[in-house]
């Protein structure tokens, strides 16, 4: 298993004078800049627009160029970009990464999702568009990598990329009909543990292995099955420092933020109404419908987590450390200290995935503080990359 890094550039109030968004992308670069000399293999960083303190990424193609100039071995991963066109067409799509590819020697990596309703608002996106938007820059991005021009018009897209065929292509996925979406596409998935049991994770990973392996008609030139999942990554000294240090209201506060962000209570319904299609389908909704079938026969209840994020999206204001600990139960978090980190990343490897992409860099949690936890999650990376 590789061990990633994701970065969404966090910038939690209260803010500390008027370059606070300076210091916090300055710290973002010099933490990719460890990441590389530490032997992390990507650096994944997000696209989001309009998102305040909870992300400052909204050009992440940028920094990625930045971090290209600064970095020698490190892979670089937009995870992911906005595929709706009216947020990024797919010729900027595949000219941006081309040449992210072209300047970094080969280390690009792209992920694509259809973005949340926010950021379609923003963009004037058509939601009911949305997912056909996706699908058609999932078809079009390679082919104008390799010189197919029916994608665009007749013009040749230039510069090519510098890995050959093009690079790996990813798809961002947080329901089991995407991750069954990726697998059929021939793509890699990139997912969350942060919300997810782990037992429930074991069980997406079959679920995009068994659709990638029926994949014969992928999207690119080739077939790119990894699975990639990222968490809430903090290490410390010892299991108490690592609570002490403030990983309890991290992990409360992008819980709070990313269901405020996302518009998580509307998102939900739409979910819910999508997943009992897939299960009262009479053809019987594919891989997706099966997993949700057995699901609900399966008799167990809601996941702690699930409870809280159901009270959070009520209104309630849940304690940090009632966020943490329901989160903590389903062994979603890896925090502690390096004896434990291991135990984690170890039962995450166990289960298949490919790349565990550690969230380190959330909320309040001082600078210094994530530079440490980073290289004592390095020194664990040869354990797991071999």
């Amino acid at each position: 298993m590789k061990v990633d890094i994701f970065s969404e550039i966090q910038n939690p109030r209260p803010w500390q004078g008027e370059n606070h968004e300076h210091r916090r992308i300055s710290q973002a670069i010099e933490q990719a800049v460890l990441a590389d000399e530490l032997g992390y293999g990507c650096w994944w960083q997000v696209e989001h627009h309009g998102a305040e303190e909870f992300s400052l990424s909204s050009a992440p193609e940028l920094l990625l160029a930045a971090l290209s100039q600064r970095t020698s071995r490190i892979r670089l991963g937009h995870a992911a970009v906005l595929a709706p066109r009216e947020i990024n067409h797919p010729v900027r799509i595949a000219e941006r990464a081309a040449m992210l590819d072209q300047l970094s020697g080969g280390r690009a990596e792209l992920g694509l999702t259809r973005s949340v309703p926010p950021e379609w608002r923003l963009f004037g996106a058509d939601p009911a568009t949305v997912r056909d938007r996706t699908q058609d820059a999932f078809e079009a991005v390679p082919k104008m990598w390799t010189g197919d021009t029916t994608a665009s018009g007749g013009v040749r897209v230039v510069p090519s990329p510098y890995q050959r065929p093009h690079p790996p292509l990813w798809q961002a996925a947080s329901s089991p009909a995407s991750f069954e979406e990726a697998g059929r596409r021939g793509v890699g998935v990139l997912g969350m543990t942060l919300w997810e049991p782990r037992e429930r994770v074991a069980r997406l990973v079959s679920l995009y292995r068994e659709a990638a392996a029926a994949c014969d008609a992928p999207v690119g030139s080739v077939v790119n099955d990894q699975i990639a999942f990222f968490t809430f990554v903090h290490c410390a000294e010892t299991d108490e420092e690592a609570m002490r240090g403030g990983a309890a209201a991290a992990a409360a506060w992008y819980t709070a933020r990313a269901l405020t962000f996302f518009e998580a209570a509307d998102a939900f319904m739409e979910t819910m109404a999508r997943e009992q299609a897939l299960m009262n389908d009479p053809s019987g909704g594919g891989l997706a419908g099966e997993f949700l079938r057995t699901e609900a026969t399966s008799g167990a209840g809601p996941s702690p987590a699930a409870l809280v994020i159901g009270r959070i999206l009520q209104g309630e204001q849940v304690p940090d450390d009632e966020v943490y600990q329901a989160l903590s139960e389903q062994d979603s978090l890896i925090v502690g200290s390096p004896e434990t980190c291991r135990k984690k990343l170890r039962a995450y490897a166990d289960l298949g995935v490919d790349r565990l992409m550690c969230f380190q860099q959330v909320g309040a949690l001082p600078h210094e503080s994530v530079l440490r936890s980073m290289r004592l999650v390095g020194e664990l990376i040869p354990e797991f990359d071999c």
